[in-house]
C-alpha cells in the first residue's frame, strides 16, 4: 500500500465494488460529471471497467483509498493513460460524499505524484477537471499542479457544455515535502 498522511492506496477489493459502485456511479449528476461518456446504468454483477481491475491493462492503475486509520475505504484513484515513450500520465480520483471536504483529495493527489515520480519513472503528470470543480483545482494546484489551459466548452454534463482546466505538473517541478 502506497501512504500519505491521511490515506492510504491500495489493490482494490472484490468488497470495494459495490460500495463504489452505489456511493459513485449510481449518483447520476456526481457520475456524469466525472466520465467522459453519458451515465448509463450498469447491471449488478457486470464487468464495469470503472471499477473492476484488469491486471493485463498497462495504461491504467487504479487504487482503493483507504482512510490510514480505520481503513475505511473512502474513494478510488487511478494513473491512466500512462505513456510509456512520453513517460506521462493523466490522474484522477473520486471520493465518497462522506469523505469530500476533508483534506483526502490533497493526499490523494500527493500520493498518485509519489506513485507516478517515484515509482513508475513518469517525467509528466496531468489533470483534466471541470472549471467549477474547485476542490479538484485546489488538490492539484497545493500539490504545484499549474493551471496550463482551458478547454472551452469541452465537456457535455448534464444538459450543458462546461468549460474544463488543464493542469500539468513536471518531475523536476513537484516538491514531495511541500506544505499543502
Amino acid at each position: 500500500m502506497l501512504r500519505g498522511d491521511k490515506v492510504g492506496l491500495r489493490a482494490r477489493h472484490e468488497e470495494d465494488i459495490p460500495v463504489l459502485r452505489t456511493e459513485l456511479h449510481d449518483d447520476v449528476a456526481n457520475a456524469s460529471r466525472a466520465e467522459g461518456g453519458p451515465w448509463r446504468p450498469i447491471t449488478p454483477g457486470s464487468k464495469d471497467p470503472r471499477f473492476v481491475v484488469d491486471d493485463k491493462e498497462q495504461g491504467r492503475v487504479p487504487f482503493s483509498v483507504v482512510e490510514l486509520e480505520g481503513g475505511t475505504l473512502i474513494g478510488t484513484a487511478a494513473l491512466w493513460g500512462i505513456d510509456h515513450h512520453n513517460r506521462s500520465a493523466h490522474l484522477g480520483l473520486g471520493l465518497l460524499p462522506s469523505a469530500r471536504g476533508k483534506g483526502y483529495g490533497t493526499d490523494v493527489v500527493a500520493v498518485l505524484c509519489h506513485y507516478g515520480f517515484v515509482v513508475r519513472g513518469l517525467r509528466r503528470l496531468q489533470v483534466e477537471t471541470l472549471s467549477d470543480n474547485t476542490a479538484m483545482l485546489r488538490s492539484a494546484e497545493r500539490n504545484g499542479f499549474v493551471r496550463e489551459g482551458v478547454l472551452r466548452s469541452s465537456a457535455w454534463v448534464m444538459g450543458e457544455f462546461l468549460d474544463e482546466v488543464l493542469l500539468g505538473l513536471l518531475a523536476q517541478d513537484w516538491k514531495p515535502d511541500a506544505p499543502r
